[in-house]
């Protein structure tokens, strides 16, 4: 592994002074009493908890940036010289009938009520964050137009300044969550699905009951947890009034805003902020069949499980118990986790990191299903924003990972489109953009395909939507090509045997032959013949 700096970082907003570091500590390795800074020991002495955390928060997404042993670059993958797979019964592969173009990336998810997908992504959970909030339209109408999926993330009700509960505390109606659903819905065009997500917090506000019923939401997500943290969820917010009220809808609130030490402390601004938290789930698989059947009983079509980058054991009871109650998805998500709102060391150093995970998965899966049970689709999540990558979770996991979750990677061109969109009217092109054009119609590549699908609807368009719908074309057109030089023509027909590894050690934690022993034997035959 390479150097890490556990004392400085971008995230926390910390440096180091000397050029020299105690590799374990992160310290200088010459400390002096005069130093002004800025480790994160040095800013952690008058910042206290504040540098737990990423920030500025609502302003930035961060990701953990530990660079494991092995991860999936440590993976090619195969291309080959004949043969095509994927092509209709009885018709042979030609250079005609195989173009790139031609490759469906299409993908499918569900026992029973299926949801197609026009490229095998979909977001991460965009839940109660600022960041997910203020661009939550570019987010969803991206998504939308580009035929995937979007997760609604955990907390949205509880947090939502205009909630109404009724008589027993549970969701009357949850503005916020309205509008979340319709941005999606507005522009949907069949392919993909808006799921909402559970937590504690959620499932006793009766969200389920709320969204199912009033909203008419189809597929509700199951939440164990995620590749960033192993605590629950987090938000931070800058008035002792927002404070108290989220203290009093029964949210952890630190520190504390109802102490009168905090209070006064907000008042001299030495404390800006406050962290609402979630509470840790705790895992049965009694109760976990109950909730399913639960979630089925008030319309539920689908009913899919987001589980973290915990050991071994949890994994196989998350893929015992989705098999058992025959869920229709399950996302497992690895370490590093990137998040707007997770403490930086917890998403640095905490958890299984994905290409392992991915592997333990596989294993537990296939020991499943030498003994005839149901395996649930499988999406694989955990630092991923290309299509080399997509292509190596699908094969890696072959036949049952189904799609990719990602994150960052699908927030990122939200962002850029809806600043596209700011600079073009404020006349402040950056010269990254400005060498493309000055409209939005010379600077998106895909916007006339766009507007040929979607018509005068599209002059209505978030301009993060269309910087969504780019990205996801490029992972598309990229995939397509990475499939054709494999001979794959549809996303059924990848394999675990279209990878090689290129380390000993990759090949033994994945199962993946090492680059030398990948079709050794027919090889051999061929010379031997």
């Amino acid at each position: 592994m390479n150097l890490q700096r556990p004392n400085a970082s971008d995230a926390t907003g910390t440096s180091n002074r000397s050029k020299d570091v105690v590799p374990g500590s992160g310290l200088c390795t010459r400390c002096t009493d005069t130093c002004k800074g800025n480790c994160e020991v040095f800013k952690s002495s008058f910042r206290g908890r504040e540098v737990i955390y990423p920030g500025p928060f609502g302003d930035v997404t961060a990701g953990g940036d530990k660079d494991y042993p092995i991860d999936y670059s440590h993976l090619n993958i195969q291309g080959y010289a004949l043969g095509a797979k994927g092509l209709p019964e009885g018709v042979e592969g030609t250079p005609d009938n195989t173009l790139f173009p031609m490759v469906d990336t299409e993908t499918e998810f569900g026992y029973e009520n299926k949801v197609k997908m026009k490229v095998p992504i979909f977001t991460g959970a965009l839940g109660s964050t600022e960041i997910a909030r203020k661009n939550w339209e570019h987010f969803a109408v991206g998504a939308a137009i580009a035929g995937i999926s979007l997760v609604c993330g955990e907390n949205v009700c509880g947090i939502d300044p205009q909630l109404e509960l009724d008589a027993k505390g549970k969701v009357l109606r949850s503005p916020d969550m309205e509008r979340r659903i319709e941005s999606y819905r507005r522009y949907h065009q069949g392919y993909g699905d808006v799921l909402v997500q559970l937590n504690v917090e959620d499932t006793r506000l009766g969200v389920a009951e709320y969204v199912i019923e009033k909203l008419g939401v189809e597929t509700m997500e199951l939440k164990w947890g995620q590749g960033a943290k192993c605590i629950g969820g987090e938000i931070k917010v800058d008035s002792l009034e927002r404070a108290l009220e989220l203290q009093k809808r029964g949210y952890l609130v630190t520190p504390d805003p109802s102490s009168p030490a905090v209070q006064a402390a907000y008042q001299d601004t030495a404390i800006k902020q406050f962290e609402r938290h979630s509470r840790l789930g705790f895992i049965d698989e009694e109760e976990f069949s109950k909730s399913v059947e639960h979630l089925r009983s008030l319309g539920a079509k689908r009913v899919t499980l987001k589980t973290g980058a915990y050991p071994m054991r949890e994994l196989a009871m998350a893929i015992k118990w989705a098999s058992n109650a025959k869920i229709d998805l399950l996302t497992i998500d690895g370490a590093p986790g990137g998040t707007g709102m997770s403490p930086w060391r917890m998403m640095e150093e905490w958890g299984v990191p994905t290409f392992y995970l991915q592997s333990m998965a596989n294993e537990l899966i296939e020991r499943l299903r030498l003994k005839g049970a149901y395996i649930p689709d499988i999406a694989i999540a955990g630092g991923f924003s290309a299509e080399d990558h997509i292509f190596k979770v699908l094969a890696m996991g072959a036949p049952h990972t189904k799609a990719v979750c990602m994150g960052r990677a699908l927030m990122i061109p939200g962002f850029v489109g809806k600043n596209i969109g700011r600079w073009i009217a404020d006349k402040d092109l950056p010269n990254t953009i400005n060498r493309f054009g000055s409209t939005k119609q010379e600077i998106f590549v895909s916007y006339e395909a766009i507007k040929a699908e979607f018509g005068k609807d599209a002059d209505d368009f978030p301009m993060g939507a269309l910087g969504v719908y780019t990205y996801a074309d490029k992972i598309k057109v990229g995939l397509q090509q990475l499939m054709s030089g494999s001979r794959n023509m549809r996303l059924a027909t990848i394999s675990r045997n279209d990878l090689m590894a290129l380390t000993r050690e990759a090949a033994e934690v994945s199962g993946i032959p090492f680059v030398t022993d990948a079709y050794r034997e027919e090889a051999m035959a061929i010379i031997d013949a």
